[in-house]
C-alpha cells in the first residue's frame, strides 16, 4: 500500500506539469490593434479537460467560457468597443494556467501584403520620406509583420510581435504600410493597426489557398511558372505560412502591392489574381476590401508584359469592393523595378480608401480613364472621363500609339481639344482601328486630370 501510495505521488505532479500548455497565437499578443465595434475571434490551445475563461477589461463583469476540442484547440468571439480607444487588456485563464494581454487599442486594423515594393522599407532608400525618423514616434499606430515562411500545409501560427510606431520599428516596416496608416490615423484621430504579411520576388500562386486550384484551369496556371532561387513559387505555400495563421483576425481590408514576379506569363495574372481575392475573403469568413497598386513603369520585361499584367490587374475591379491605384507617374528611374517614391503610392491609396470608406467627402481620388473612341477618317477620337480637362506635363503628349487593319503600331501625335478630347494621328495610319496608351512596358504618363493624377494606360484592341 505505502508503495501504491508512493507511486502516486510521484505521478500526480507529473501528470499536471504534462497538461497542455495555454497558449495564444502571436497576433494576440500585448499592443495589438482590434478592430473596434467588430465581432472579434479569440483562440489559441489549452488543456481540453479544463475550460478557458476570458474576461476583457472593458467588459469584465461578462466572463466568456469555452471549452478546448480534444485537439486542445478553442476559439470563440467578443463584441469589441463600439467607439474607438484604449488601453485595454484581455485575462485568459485555463486551470491555474493565466495570461494577460495588455496595452490593446481599438481602432482600424489593414493588412498590407504583397512582394518587394510592398516590402519596400526606410533603410533601402526613399526618396519622399523626408524627415520621417524624426516625426514618425506615434503610440497609436502599431505593427505586426510576419517573419517569412512557407509550407505545403496551413500553420495555425506565426513568428511576429505587435509593436509601437518610432524610429526604430517604423524603419523596418513596409513604408506604403506605414505612410498609409499615417494617412488614415490623420483622417480619423483613431488607434489604426499593420499587418504586415509580404516577401520580395514571390509569385501571386504561392499567396493562394489551396482551394482556389481545385479549379483545374487555375491549377494549370498556377503550375505553368519558372522556379526561382530566392522564394518558393509552389501555389499555396506562402499563404500556407503567412496568411492563414492570421485569417481569424479581424481586419478593415488589405492593400496589395504584387505583380511583377507574374510577368512571366502575363495574361494568367487576371484569373489567378481574382482567385486570391475571392479565397481570402472565404477565409476570412469576410468579403473585405481590397485596394491595390497596379505595377509600375519598368523596361526589363519582355516584350509588352508588363503592359499585359497591368490590363490583367484592371480585370478584378469587377469584384466587389475593389480599387486599383496607378504609379505610372511616380517612377524616377524605368530601369529600377522599386520605384523609390513611397510615400505618394500610400498617399493614393490612403485617398482612395478614406473615400470609398471613411467619409472623405473632399478627396478626389479617381483617375482619369478612357471612356469612349470613334474613327473619323484618318483621326481616332477619344473622350475621357476625368475631374476637369487634362493637361499635359511637357511640350508634346507622350506614348500614344495607332494602328489600322493590319495591326502595326506606330508612334502617334496625340492633341488636346478645347472640348477635352484627344485626337490621335499618324502620317502612317490612314484608317485607323485601334489605339493604345502608356502600354508598353516602361511608358511614363504625362497627361493629368486636374488633381494631378494620371490618365490609367489603356488600349481600344484585344489582338
Amino acid at each position: 500500500m505505502k508503495k501504491v501510495l508512493f507511486i502516486a505521488l510521484l505521478v500526480f505532479p507529473m501528470l499536471a506539469v504534462a497538461q497542455a500548455q495555454l497558449r495564444l497565437p502571436a497576433i494576440l499578443s500585448d499592443h495589438a490593434v482590434m478592430q473596434a465595434n467588430a465581432k472579434e475571434k479569440l483562440w489559441g490551445w489549452g488543456s481540453c479537460t479544463i475550460p478557458v475563461k476570458i474576461i476583457c477589461s472593458w467588459s469584465p463583469s461578462d466572463t466568456i467560457s469555452v471549452m478546448p476540442a480534444k485537439d486542445c484547440s478553442w476559439e470563440t468571439s467578443v463584441n469589441t468597443p463600439q467607439t474607438a480607444g484604449g488601453p485595454y487588456s484581455i485575462t485568459f485563464i485555463n486551470g491555474r494556467q493565466r495570461i494577460v494581454i495588455s496595452d490593446l487599442l481599438m481602432g482600424q486594423t489593414w493588412l498590407c501584403s504583397g512582394q518587394s515594393n510592398m516590402q519596400f522599407n526606410y533603410t533601402w532608400g526613399d526618396l519622399d520620406a523626408g524627415n520621417v525618423l524624426q516625426t514618425c514616434k506615434n503610440n497609436s499606430i502599431r505593427f505586426f509583420e510576419l517573419e517569412r515562411n512557407f509550407g505545403d500545409y496551413p500553420d495555425e501560427d506565426c513568428q511576429g510581435k505587435w509593436e509601437i510606431c518610432d524610429s526604430t520599428t517604423m524603419k523596418s516596416f513596409s513604408l506604403i504600410g506605414y505612410f498609409f496608416g499615417k494617412d488614415l490615423f490623420d483622417h480619423l484621430h483613431q488607434p489604426v493597426g499593420l499587418i504586415g504579411s509580404y516577401w520580395g520576388g514571390t509569385c501571386v500562386q504561392a499567396w493562394t489557398p489551396r482551394q482556389a486550384f481545385r479549379d483545374t484551369t487555375l491549377r494549370r496556371m498556377a503550375e505553368d511558372i519558372s522556379p526561382v532561387s530566392w522564394a518558393p513559387v509552389a501555389y499555396s505555400t506562402i499563404y500556407n505560412a503567412m496568411i492563414h495563421p492570421i485569417i481569424n483576425y479581424t481586419i478593415a481590408g488589405t492593400i496589395w502591392y504584387q505583380g511583377e514576379n507574374n510577368t512571366e506569363r502575363p495574361l494568367y495574372y487576371g484569373d489567378l489574381f481574382k482567385a486570391l481575392i475571392t479565397n481570402w475573403r472565404k477565409a476570412f469568413h469576410d468579403i473585405f476590401p481590397f485596394y491595390y497598386v497596379q505595377i509600375a513603369p519598368f523596361n526589363g520585361y519582355p516584350g509588352i508584359n508588363g503592359a499585359l499584367l497591368r490590363e490583367q490587374q484592371a480585370t478584378a475591379l469587377t469584384l466587389p469592393k475593389t480599387g486599383m491605384i496607378t504609379i505610372g507617374d511616380l517612377v524616377n528611374d524605368t530601369t529600377n523595378i522599386h520605384p523609390k517614391l513611397k510615400q505618394a503610392v500610400a498617399n493614393r491609396l490612403a485617398n482612395l480608401v478614406i473615400k470609398e470608406m471613411y467619409e472623405g467627402y473632399g478627396l478626389l481620388p479617381y483617375q482619369p480613364h478612357l471612356a469612349t473612341m470613334k474613327i473619323d477618317k484618318h483621326k481616332a477620337i477619344l473622350t475621357i472621363a476625368s475631374y476637369g480637362k487634362l493637361s499635359v506635363k511637357g511640350k508634346t503628349i507622350q506614348s500614344f500609339q495607332i494602328a489600322g487593319a493590319d495591326k502595326v503600331f506606330y508612334n502617334a501625335q496625340a492633341k488636346l481639344e478645347k472640348n477635352g478630347s484627344i485626337v490621335v494621328t499618324s502620317p502612317y495610319v490612314k484608317d485607323p482601328v485601334a489605339v493604345r496608351y502608356c502600354f508598353t512596358n516602361a511608358a511614363v504618363p504625362n497627361l493629368f486630370d486636374t488633381n494631378g493624377l494620371p490618365l490609367v494606360p489603356f488600349r481600344t484592341d484585344r489582338w
